[in-house]
């Protein structure tokens, strides 16, 4: 079973500004398949784009004179329009930032905010589009950013306070685990946003980190207040000296738990449903479950499911922390040991005392 999101075929240019493909035409450019135009204003190209060879490109948002877009669609392009006043791009060409997402002072005003607000109101067929739209757009640029890299999925304890036991020992596997592999989250508070940090610290001394988590306990939760728990890691960012790369997936599903601000990367979706099957498919270099409740108990399973039917050569390590938690508290263990039996995956399936030894298991392949 192939562990990834979907691959794009052929080589695929994205072009945002009307310099930018005025440039590309006037280089040579013949064939303009695979192209993909976002948002610009055509209404004086439409000549010089039909005297090229435009089957397969893709027109995003993008205005056209009367009867122009017909024209286009006849040569072969593909006309998408702009969709309502939906607060979220469906044609968004490239991963979120934490800037992106908390772009105002008051979180309430923000883009995130606004795009959580509309993906529980919104109903309408254009809504519905746009979300569908929005997250193929967010599975192409992710498929982009993870190419070079090996990924390796930290799941678990989204409920975890800044600075208690379990968060402390998350930001340790971040920074240990994130000097070796990319790390990826589901993007969240809590464990996921402490493994996010101590990613985004893995070039700096452990002290950093330690100074960086003391910062962030005066305001141990997003709530009762999103904006102070947001501004203290804005804070803590400033202090960052360098960025080591990680991964957050989030959802607008569970909007009421923002994103957190140290993954460097956020593949947000907007459907649940998608977010989870691609978080776990992309974690090529294996995946860590801390202890957590129900969300993680389906993640270890959902993983389990790819792995039993994956050939050798597809299987990802499982590495479960906590030996009491996982054999007593929520005995997830033994029935992945004996769903395990007798696979290619028995050998790839793990039960650890700590996130060290998650570390060691991981770090050496």
């Amino acid at each position: 079973m192939f562990r990834g999101v979907r691959k794009t075929r052929g080589h695929v240019i994205h072009v945002e500004s009307l310099a930018d493909l005025d440039r590309r035409l006037a280089s040579g450019a013949t064939q303009l398949g695979g192209w993909r135009i976002h948002e610009l204003d055509l209404s004086d190209r439409t000549e010089v784009l039909l005297s090229k060879g435009i089957a397969g490109a893709t027109f995003l948002g993008c205005t056209f004179g009367p009867g122009e877009a017909e024209r286009i669609g006849a040569a072969g392009g593909l006309v998408l329009p702009m969709l309502g006043t939906v607060p979220i791009d469906p044609y968004r060409s490239r991963l979120y930032t934490a800037e992106d997402l908390y772009d105002t002072p008051d979180y309430s005003d923000s883009y995130d905010a606004m795009a959580y607000s509309w993906s529980q109101t919104g109903r309408g067929q254009d809504d519905h589009l746009a979300a569908t739209l929005h997250d193929h757009a967010i599975d192409d640029a992710l498929a982009t950013w993870r190419a070079p890299r090996r990924l390796a999925g930290v799941m678990g304890a989204h409920a975890a306070v800044r600075g208690d036991a379990t968060y402390l020992e998350a930001a340790a596997l971040g920074h240990d685990l994130g000097a070796h592999l990319t790390l990826a989250t589901g993007g969240g508070p809590g464990a996921m946003e402490a493994v996010n940090l101590g990613a985004r610290f893995a070039r700096a001394p452990r002290q950093a980190l330690d100074e960086a988590i003391s910062m962030l306990a005066a305001v141990p939760s997003f709530q009762p207040s999103v904006d102070r728990w947001l501004r203290t890691a804005q804070q803590v960012l400033a202090t960052a000296e360098t960025a080591n790369q990680s991964l957050g997936i989030p959802t607008w599903h569970y909007g009421h738990e923002p994103a957190n601000v140290f993954a460097t990367a956020i593949a947000k979706y907007v459907h649940n449903a998608t977010r989870e099957a691609i978080l776990l498919e992309i974690c090529d270099a294996g995946i860590v479950f801390l202890p957590g409740a129900g969300g993680t108990v389906q993640e270890i399973f959902q993983d389990a499911c790819e792995n039993y039917y994956a050939d050798e050569t597809s299987v990802a390590p499982m590495v479960l922390v906590g030996v009491e938690y996982w054999t007593e508290t929520l005995p997830a263990w033994p029935l992945l040991r004996s769903l395990a039996r007798g696979r290619p995956m028995e050998e790839h399936v793990h039960l650890v005392s700590t996130v060290t030894d998650a570390v060691a298991l991981l770090s050496d392949r």
